[in-house]
């Protein structure tokens, strides 16, 4: 045992090694609460404190001489009354105002300069200042950057900027909650939500009007624009203001993320794009679950009217069970269907990126996440703050690659391998909608809010919260991916003239990426709607309408001005960062460069699908005109989707793209290099100027063999088993819904779709 000596008895201790001990002895002394002080203390109520002059704040002012502050104190106390907490406010020259049912705390005045005395109580656990109550943005618009593209005035909330206006949204969900002032007009009457079918109401025969279990039946024949079946159809499947349009809650709290309008109280709401038009496609039931041919069904409907209700965004927070590559899975197919059609196609990762004995699980990415040609979200937690510092990807996030599998020419039965997700989104205990009934009745809560009332306690109970405004936190890759939809609107927005594949390029580049989240947990980035918007605005506004009448060729100029692509940067509250510059190409291999938005390439075309070895023609044929529909515009309603191969010596990248691939390397989990490489790594590096500039670009033949990119550089094999070299953990297809419950699939047969909450 070591002996122990005073002061006294060291003589070896200098002065100031002796001064430098009792420093250290009287922090080791000093009580933990007074130590951790300026994490108590809000940062703008630090620096009015410290200020020289007091500022001209709604919440600070000199009273008779004295500096006095306007704050919110949060308590601990278990004591309702906080009667000790107000006495010493008032013996300290304050004053109460108010002291809050819903949460431990009080409204009061108090000097500045006794801010840090209250604040080193053990019973106060944070002091804010009384802010202005007219909130300027949710959390959400300003982690995301939508902020910058829209600016609040007055306590309605009313704004002037990009709010996705004229912009039509589809949310196949459980329904919409369409009463509920989120989804709102500017007026705070008028329901956003502009149509709703339910495709849960009748049966898949009964709703084209034939009896169910019934041989001998075509019912398909009859409906086309403007007949008398399509019109029965329609009115079957419709649910336009319905008493309860959302039985179980996910639908709704989905909406409000992409297009919520909850400016109006103080617990700001607000989704991407508050002025976006809403269309309610119900495909899931009161307990969160559907039938995939009700999904199918709904992605039919989205397809059939989109130009007619200008929907150019399709968000899908659901999965189904499937082991398909993504060349046959059904899902897949028709998300494929709809982007070919010029919708873009948002769809969440899914909740299986941890085991269920907490190791990370790869190759975990659901269906319809595994479609080449969607957009696939994964999730981050923001901390609940505005700045992107903190920001980690969720846990339970589904990683890449895709595990989708196919018997090849050879009759070898492989993996599709394809990076996922395209990049990463807020999904963490984010507020939005609590659907009721239409009246917003407490008693008639949706499934979530009643079975989980701590999910939306911090806003109020049943009897507490106001009627058409209550509130719910959901987390999930389902609450990331509409924000990502919204975000998508107020794209579209800002250039009507962009293609789905042109929008996922765009997202991805300017992603911001995560600190030490590799390629195949965060894909390019987090969201960065931003930069996103900013790189939208520079280009045509005519891309669109070139593509499908074919006349934009490989290299043709993208630019809506000469030299008016922005610099890859953005500055969000006060943090200024780079743009990933990193774009997926083919589903496994890495591209960068201005000529990727200068000059048109031809995978921006989205009938054109190219992943692996495959390359797939996508043709959309339109009804013609009949005496019907004379007064409709040509090309309204799609009559039918058909894919084959990509024909020919087809061309994919133009020259001067950088190819990015072989700088990732070989994949090792262990080395952190291939599709384990950190995406900061990578977007540092092309920063830099590394990378392989493509002077020729890149075609494929029939008879070309593609690269197999990060998967097989260097003799990497993926094998077809769970094991990928070094102990890593592969899912081999999912086997249980996005509910969580195992054996899903085999326990409910004719339930194949789950909610992904």
């Amino acid at each position: 045992m070591p002996p122990h000596f005073s002061f006294a008895e060291r003589p070896f201790l200098g002065p100031l090694q002796r001064l430098l001990t009792v420093l250290l002895l009287a922090l080791a002394l000093t009580p933990l609460h007074a130590q951790t002080l300026p994490s108590k203390v809000a940062k703008d109520l630090r620096d009015v404190i410290s200020a020289t002059r007091t500022p001209s704040l709604n919440w600070a002012r000199d009273v008779f001489g004295k500096r006095m502050v306007k704050v919110l104190i949060i308590s601990n106390s278990e004591d309702p009354d906080l009667a000790d907490l107000r006495a010493d406010v008032l013996a300290r020259g304050g004053a109460v105002y108010f002291r809050y049912v819903s949460v431990a705390a009080l409204s009061a005045m108090v000097p500045a300069n006794q801010v840090n005395a209250l604040a080193a109580r053990a019973d106060v656990q944070g002091i804010s200042p009384n802010r202005l109550t007219a909130r300027t943005a949710s959390t959400l618009e300003r982690v995301t950057g939508a902020l910058n593209l829209r600016t609040y005035s007055g306590s309605a909330g009313n704004y002037t900027g990009l709010d996705g206006s004229g912009v039509g949204i589809a949310v196949l969900d459980s329904g919409i909650a369409w009463s509920h002032q989120n989804m709102s007009a500017a007026d705070g009457v008028t329901s956003r939500v502009r149509q709703a079918v339910d495709f849960q109401k009748v049966g898949d025969a009964n709703a084209v009007g034939a009896w169910d279990w019934t041989a001998g039946v075509d019912a398909s024949a009859a409906l086309y624009p403007g007949s008398l079946s399509m019109a029965a159809f329609e009115l079957k499947i419709s649910a336009d203001r319905a008493d309860r349009n959302d039985l179980f809650g996910h639908g709704t709290h989905v909406a409000s993320v992409a297009a919520g309008r909850g400016a109006y109280q103080s617990n700001d709401s607000s989704g991407l794009a508050p002025g976006a038009s809403l269309y309610d496609v119900k495909v899931l039931d009161g307990n969160g679950y559907g039938q995939l041919s009700d999904v199918l069904a709904g992605i039919d409907w989205v397809i059939y009217h989109a130009r007619e209700y200008n929907i150019r965004v399709m968000n899908l927070s659901l999965a189904a069970d499937s082991t398909e590559s993504w060349q046959t899975d059904p899902l897949a197919r028709a998300v494929r269907s709809a982007t070919a059609a010029g919708i873009t196609v948002v769809v969440a990762a899914g909740n299986f990126g941890k085991a269920a004995d907490g190791s990370e699980h790869y190759g975990t990415i659901s269906a319809p996440g595994h479609e080449p040609s969607v957009i696939t979200v994964g999730s981050v937690n923001t901390q609940r703050t505005s700045t992107r510092r903190d920001d980690s990807v969720n846990y339970f996030s589904s990683r890449g690659p895709t595990r989708g599998t196919f018997v090849d020419a050879n009759g070898v039965r492989r993996n599709d391998n394809l990076l996922k997700p395209d990049l990463v989104a807020p999904g963490n205990r984010i507020v939005g909608a609590l659907a009721s009934d239409r009246v917003g009745d407490g008693r008639n809560w949706s499934y979530l809010g009643r079975t989980y009332p701590d999910l939306s306690a911090e806003y109020g109970s049943s009897t507490q919260q106001s009627r058409r405004r209550q509130l719910i936190n959901l987390s999930g890759t389902s609450v990331a991916a509409p924000a990502v939809a919204g975000t998508v609107a107020l794209m579209l927005q800002a250039n009507p003239g962009l293609t789905p594949p042109l929008i996922k390029a765009i997202l991805q580049y300017s992603a911001q990426p995560i600190a030490g989240a590799n390629l195949l947990q965060q894909g390019a980035g987090l969201l960065n709607v931003d930069g996103a918007v900013r790189l939208a605005r520079a280009l045509r506004t005519d891309i669109a309408s070139a593509v499908e009448a074919g006349t934009l060729r490989s290299g043709d100029n993208l630019l809506a001005r000469p030299g008016s692509l922005p610099a890859p940067s953005s500055t969000l509250n006060g943090e200024t960062f780079a743009w990933s510059r990193i774009a997926y190409a083919g589903g496994r291999q890495l591209v960068s460069g201005d000529a990727l938005f200068t000059q048109f390439q031809p995978l921006y075309d989205p009938r054109l699908v190219w992943a692996g070895p495959v390359t797939r023609k996508i043709t959309v044929k339109y009804w013609a005109p009949t005496l019907l529909t004379l007064l409709t515009p040509r090309n309204t309603y799609v009559r039918s989707i058909t894919e084959a191969p990509a024909p020919g010596y087809q061309s994919l990248l133009g020259p001067g793209v950088i190819w990015a691939t072989p700088l990732a390397g070989p994949s090792s989990l262990f080395r952190r290099t291939g599709a384990f490489m950190p995406t900061a790594t990578l977007s540092a590096w092309l920063a830099n100027g590394s990378g392989l500039f493509m002077s020729e670009g890149l075609f494929m033949s029939e008879g070309l063999f593609m690269s197999e990119g990060l998967f097989m550089s260097e003799g990497l094999f993926m094998s077809e088993g769970l094991l990928l070299g070094e102990g890593l953990f592969m899912s081999e297809g999912l086997f249980m819904s996005e509910s969580g419950q195992p054996g899903f699939g085999a326990n409910f047969p004719d339930r194949v779709v789950g909610g992904e909450p």
